[in-house]
């Protein structure tokens, strides 16, 4: 198999995981939408809170004024921020709007606005986040500031954000003349944010332990043969004492953390240790190791394909 089919087959599969994901993202957010923030009034911002409004006003179907809103703002994405986007956007929103009509059939499972607000925000959170994975988006204000920022590079993304949803958002308590509805869709937008760091950095996040002793040989090998973790030494120096100092640096899981402490000044009661957290940890061991083993097999496989072929 020649280098031209290998990358042309390697595009196809990145293509088709972000299709997944993708789709995927769009189903559980049209969920969340649908099923829990439609029918108690609610709304994240955006586009959907325009909808929401028609849904109610016109009895207009929320999937097609989604998509009818997003068409102008295809047109112009398309001559501003290249096609390639634009395309994916346009899935994504055509996806979306597919399925909350779809969704929007399935009966209320809670009109408590609480309950709605949270699970809401949460399904709309994670759905999004595997959109973002697919280098993608679903239209609305992620859009809008797409070409805000193709006219001013300099823009801050999130300012934009927050200025339109807090403006539909206001519609919305407008419309309804509720204030509670605009508070309540302020927490599903939080736990939406918040599911979107999850997805992306995890929740198992990890400590970062600094340890100072004249025993760090002996502290690193006792760590490494009953915890399976490496460390990495620092040259450092006691300002203090004016002495040279070796630091160990550990990282390791919340639950290893005591282990390591107590090998630490088993060792050496005068053991210096400081704690911190580690908002992510990318390596052997850790977060990405899989997918680099997943990588290496596609490619070994890529690469027995050639043998055999050529």
């Amino acid at each position: 198999m020649s280098y031209t089919k290998t990358k042309k087959l390697l595009k196809v599969k990145e293509f088709l995981i972000d299709m997944i994901y993708l789709t995927l993202g769009c189903a559980i957010m049209a969920i969340g939408t649908a099923v829990f923030l439609l029918p108690n009034q609610l709304s994240t911002g955006g586009f959907t809170g325009i909808a929401t409004i028609f849904y109610y006003l016109f009895h207009f179907s929320m999937g097609t004024v989604i998509l009818a809103l997003n068409i102008p703002f295809f047109i112009l994405a398309f001559f501003k921020i290249g096609k390639k986007l634009v395309i994916k956007s346009i899935i994504g929103t055509s996806l979306l709007s597919f399925f909350i009509d779809l969704f929007e059939k399935i009966p209320t499972l809670t009109n408590d606005r609480l309950l709605a607000c949270i699970y809401g925000g949460i399904f709309i959170g994670f759905g999004l986040a595997l959109v973002l994975k697919a280098n993608a988006s679903t239209g609305g204000t992620d859009l809008i500031t797409y070409i805000a920022r193709a006219y001013k590079p300099y823009m801050k993304t999130s300012s934009i954000i927050v200025v339109v949803d807090v403006i539909i958002i206001g519609l919305n308590v407008i419309f309804f003349k509720k204030v509670e509805i605009g508070l309540y869709s302020a927490i599903s937008i939080y736990l939406m944010g918040k599911m979107i760091d999850i997805v992306f950095e995890g929740i198992n996040f990890t400590k970062m332990v600094y340890i100072i002793s004249q025993k760090y040989e002996e502290i690193s090998k006792e760590i490494d043969k009953q915890l399976q973790r490496g460390s990495t030494g620092i040259y450092a120096k006691g300002m203090y004492t004016n002495t040279d100092k070796m630091m160990l640096m550990c990282v390791g899981a919340r639950n290893e953390v005591a282990r390591m402490k107590q090998i630490a000044t088993q060792i050496d009661s005068k053991a210096f240790i400081i704690i911190s957290n580690a908002r992510e940890t990318w390596g052997k061991g850790f977060k990405g190791d899989w997918c680099r083993i997943l990588s290496y097999d596609f490619s070994l496989q890529i690469k027995k394909m050639s043998v055999k072929y050529n």
